[in-house]
């Protein structure tokens, strides 16, 4: 019992010790990967709803598209891709810097789930509205903005909110190729300090805390529509 007190006393000092002397590294690194994440977010919301249109339009040629998109980019590992388009498109004479291909990398995976969402919102609305719509002279890009995309976002926030969340977690990967965020700040300052577990424990907790955050944020703007329906 003894033992155990003094091993949770020295693992305490050990993380107050980290806290103090790396807080802003650790506060540049968390505010870098939130960046990442909302404009990979915001990239993948803009495909997203691009792609939806395409699998859900009456001409076939786009409803293939927006299907393979679908089906490739939902299935590829975010690490490949990542290292693929830092390493690859060089190639073709596109240059995008590291933080920007890993901007591009996860608003082209989140892009995939954010249009099967929207399609699942999509398909939740009667049939009877999207035919008023036409019934009034709507055409078929009237419909969506109109009648269909506003019902359908209400209805998958929590969805959204939960690829937000995992586009988050994702941005863990950005180390790969050298982009200083959370996860790569501190193994850089474990290879410093030999801290061993209890930096990524830090780590660990800030994404927890960040995490959670976002799904309260979520529910409290899906209760607000509803009450707004």
């Amino acid at each position: 019992m003894l033992s155990f007190i003094r091993q949770l006393v020295s693992f305490i000092r050990q993380l107050v010790s980290l806290i103090r002397h790396h807080y802003r590294d650790l506060a540049s690194a968390t505010w870098l990967s939130l960046q990442l994440t909302a404009v990979g977010f915001g990239g993948a919301l803009v495909l997203g709803v691009i792609l939806a249109t395409c699998r859900i339009s009456p001409i076939a040629p786009l409803r293939a598209v927006g299907l393979v998109y679908v089906e490739i980019f939902r299935n590829i590992p975010l690490m490949s891709l990542i290292i693929v388009v830092v390493y690859a498109l060089p190639g073709i004479n596109i240059r995008l810097g590291f933080e920007r291909s890993v901007f591009l990398s996860l608003a082209l995976v989140g892009a995939a789930f954010v249009c099967e969402a929207l399609r699942s919102g999509i398909n939740s609305i009667h049939v009877g509205q999207i035919e008023a719509g036409r019934s009034i002279g709507l055409g078929f890009f009237s419909v969506l903005r109109y009648v269909v995309f506003p019902q359908a976002f209400r209805a998958m926030i929590q969805p959204l909110v939960t690829i937000l969340i995992g586009i988050f977690l994702s941005s863990s990967l950005a180390g790969v190729v050298g982009v200083v965020d959370l996860t790569q700040r501190v193994n850089r300052i474990n290879n410093i300090e030999a801290l061993g577990l209890i930096a990524f424990i830090v780590a660990a907790a800030i994404y927890v805390a960040i995490a959670l955050i976002m799904a309260w944020v979520g529910s409290q703007i899906e209760r607000r529509v509803r009450i707004l329906r």
